[in-house]
C-alpha cells in the first residue's frame, strides 16, 4: 500500500508544549503555569452579545472577509488606538483566530524557496506556517542581553537575496519582550532598504505594562504600506475560545488572503463576530481591568522567581516571564520534567519556542494569585532540595 501521508508533513515536529499538559490532566494536585490563556471569564456584555445574536437567529453566513459591522469596528479600534488607518473594505479581514491569519498571509505571499526571518524565541506556529507555505524559515536568534528584542543588526546580517518577509512577533511569546518606537525606526530603516515585507504579529498588544506602550511596527513611515497587522480577541478580550483574529494590510496582499479564506474556511464564526464588536465598542474598561491584574502579578512572579536564584529579566508585555535556569547544569527539558514529576508545577520548556530557548523556561501568570504563590512555593523547596542534592 502506498504511504497516504506527506512527507512534509511527517517532518513537522508537533508543539513541544503538549506533553507536558497532556501528563498534568492525569496528574492529581498538580498546579500548571505554561497554558497561554486568560484566566478571566469573557466579560458578561460580551457574552450577552453572542447570546442575543443567536436569539435573534443571527446563524447564517457573513462575508467571506467578515462581518461589516466588525471590520468598521476593527478599523475604528486601530485609528483611535494608534491613528493608522485602513479601509474596511478592501483592506481587512477576519480570520478564525490570528493563527489563520498568520497561516493565510504566509501562503497569499509565499513562492516556493522564498526566506522568511523568524527571530526566537517566538510562536511555535510562526515556523512550520512558513514551511507549510513553500517558505524557507531563517532563525534569528534573540539574545537575553538585548532582552529579547530584535535588532537592525541582527536583522542586517540574516538578510539574502531570498528574503521575502519579516515576522515580528512582539510583545513576545515565550518571553515577555517588547519593542520601543527606536527599535522599530531602527528595523523599518532595513526592512525598507532590503524592500521586504512584515508580518506583524501583534496579539499581545493591549498588554504591555510600565511607561513603554505598544507600538504598531505600520506606524513607523514608510511601513503600512508593506506590513500586515495580524491581532484578535482572544488575549486581550479573554476570548481564546470564540476563535476571532484578524489582519490588516494593503489591499492586493488582504484581497488574496480572503481567497484563500473563501476557499478554505468561508467565514468566521457568526456568533463571535457579533461579539467582538460589543468587545470593541465597550470592551476598554474590561481591558484595562485584566492589564491590571496582570501587571500585578507580573511583579510578583519577577521578584520571587529572581529571590529565589532564577535569573529574570524584566518582561514588559503579554503574561509570561522567561526565567534562566542555565546556572543549574541540566537542559530545559530535563528541568521540565523534574519539577513536573517532583514539585507537581508545570512550566514550559524554553525550547518549545526554538532551540535558542534553551536554558529558559516559559512561565505564564495567566493564573490567579493564590495559585502562583503556591506554585512558587514548590518551585522554591524544589531547588532548595535541587542544591542539596536531594533530587534525582
Amino acid at each position: 500500500m502506498r504511504n497516504p501521508l506527506s512527507k512534509q508533513i511527517v517532518e513537522i515536529q508537533p508543539s513541544g508544549i503538549r506533553k507536558f499538559f497532556d501528563i498534568v490532566s492525569e496528574m492529581e494536585d498538580a498546579i500548571s503555569l505554561g497554558v497561554g490563556e486568560p484566566d478571566f471569564d469573557t466579560p458578561w456584555h460580551i457574552r450577552d452579545e453572542g447570546i442575543y445574536s443567536l436569539e435573534k437567529g443571527r446563524t447564517f453566513y457573513t462575508s467571506n472577509a467578515g462581518l461589516k459591522e466588525l471590520k468598521v469596528e476593527i478599523c475604528n479600534y486601530l485609528e483611535r488606538k494608534y491613528n493608522l488607518k485602513y479601509d474596511y473594505n478592501s483592506e481587512t479581514i477576519v480570520t478564525v483566530g490570528g493563527s489563520e491569519a498568520i497561516d493565510v498571509a504566509l501562503r497569499a505571499m509565499l513562492d516556493p524557496g522564498d526566506e522568511v526571518l523568524i527571530p526566537q524565541p517566538s510562536y511555535v506556529s510562526y515556523e512550520p506556517c512558513a514551511i507549510l507555505a513553500g517558505g524557507k524559515p531563517v532563525i534569528i536568534e534573540l539574545k537575553e542581553e538585548n532582552e529579547f528584542r530584535l535588532t537592525a543588526e541582527q536583522l542586517e546580517n540574516a538578510i539574502t537575496e531570498k528574503t521575502k518577509i519579516l515576522i515580528l512577533p512582539f510583545p513576545n511569546n515565550p518571553t515577555g519582550s517588547i519593542m520601543s518606537k527606536t527599535d522599530l525606526e531602527a528595523i523599518a530603516k532595513v526592512v525598507i532598504d532590503h524592500d521586504i515585507f512584515v508580518l506583524s504579529d501583534e496579539i499581545y498588544s493591549e498588554l504591555t505594562y510600565g511607561e513603554e506602550k505598544h507600538v504598531p511596527v505600520a506606524t513607523i513611515p514608510g511601513m503600512q504600506e508593506r506590513t500586515i497587522t495580524i491581532n484578535g480577541f482572544s488575549k486581550a478580550y479573554a476570548m481564546t475560545g470564540w476563535r476571532l483574529g484578524y489582519a490588516c494590510g494593503p489591499k492586493e496582499i488582504i484581497s488574496q488572503m480572503i481567497k484563500i479564506h473563501q476557499f478554505a474556511i468561508m467565514c468566521a464564526p457568526t456568533t463571535s463576530q457579533y461579539a467582538a464588536v460589543e468587545a470593541l465598542k465597550n470592551g476598554d474598561g474590561d481591558v484595562e481591568t485584566m492589564r491590571e491584574e496582570y501587571d500585578g502579578r507580573r511583579r510578583y512572579l519577577l521578584h520571587r522567581l529572581n529571590k529565589m536564584g532564577l535569573p529574570t529579566f524584566e518582561a514588559k508585555g503579554a503574561f509570561y516571564v522567561f526565567p534562566c535556569i542555565k546556572h543549574l547544569n541540566m537542559t530545559s527539558d530535563e528541568f521540565a520534567e523534574k519539577l513536573l514529576r517532583t514539585a507537581k508545577v508545570a512550566v514550559v520548556p524554553g525550547t518549545a519556542f526554538g532551540r535558542c530557548g534553551e536554558g529558559f523556561l516559559r512561565i505564564s501568570y495567566a493564573y490567579s494569585l493564590d495559585d502562583l504563590r503556591e506554585a512558587l512555593d514548590r518551585i522554591e523547596v524544589f531547588l532548595n532540595d535541587l542544591n542539596a542534592g536531594k533530587v534525582k
